[in-house]
């Protein structure tokens, strides 16, 4: 009978990983398509302010992909799907690729490549702060999201990359701050998913 249990659980544990093989290529793809609709709409000048709306495409998706990354956690013990994990690092990474591209676009062509202007606006507009912090963090975590990083850092690591969490709420705080009054439905959307996130995270601290 014990034994009948293992092989079941076995056999789940294989077509676990099967599914997660098969649907990291998917991932990967869909995960790419805003910045292929993004060059597309630049190329072929649909955007009316290219640059505003490309700022806003790869923001607003470096911030979705971040509360992504946090959801596989909890689908991992609700849905009792342990493969999804093998999906976190890519799409903590696509968070990172986004949020650099949001960063260049701004320098380089918001700003036109004037450093003291970016610098004085780092400084003088607290969201642009806010925004350069989340990704200085978020290079820290795509730099020591490898293997070798693992077993260096060994129990250090996980702590390192709690900080995700932080940087969500600063990320959501960067991108409420710099939205219009008549515009605050979508960050509704991002504060109460993040709220649920981190409540979900809390109770299962306490049930420790």
């Amino acid at each position: 009978m014990l034994s009948q249990t293992v092989n079941k659980k076995g056999v789940v544990a294989k077509r676990g990983l099967s599914l997660t093989r098969l649907f990291k290529p998917l991932v990967f793809i869909v995960a790419l398509l805003p910045a292929v609709f993004a060059v597309y709409g630049v190329a072929s000048s649909q955007f009316v302010d290219p640059v505003e709306t490309l700022l806003k495409i790869t923001g607003e998706w470096g911030l979705r992909f971040l509360l992504i990354t946090l959801c596989v956690t909890p689908i991992q013990f609700i849905f009792k799907w342990g493969g999804v994990a093998k999906l976190r690092r890519m799409l903590g990474l696509f968070a990172f690729f986004y949020a650099t591209l949001h960063l260049a676009i701004w320098v380089v062509l918001d700003q036109g490549l004037d450093l003291q202007d970016a610098v004085n606006a780092i400084v003088e507009k607290k969201f642009i702060t806010f925004g350069i912090a989340v990704w200085l963090g978020l290079l820290v975590l795509a730099v020591t999201s490898n293997r070798w990083s693992v077993r260096k850092l060994g129990r250090k690591w996980k702590n390192l990359h709690s900080l995700v969490y932080v940087l969500t709420v600063l990320a959501v705080v960067h991108f409420v701050w710099q939205v219009k009054a008549s515009e605050l439905l979508e960050p509704s959307v991002y504060l109460g998913a993040l709220a649920v996130l981190l409540l979900w995270r809390f109770l299962r601290m306490v049930k420790r």
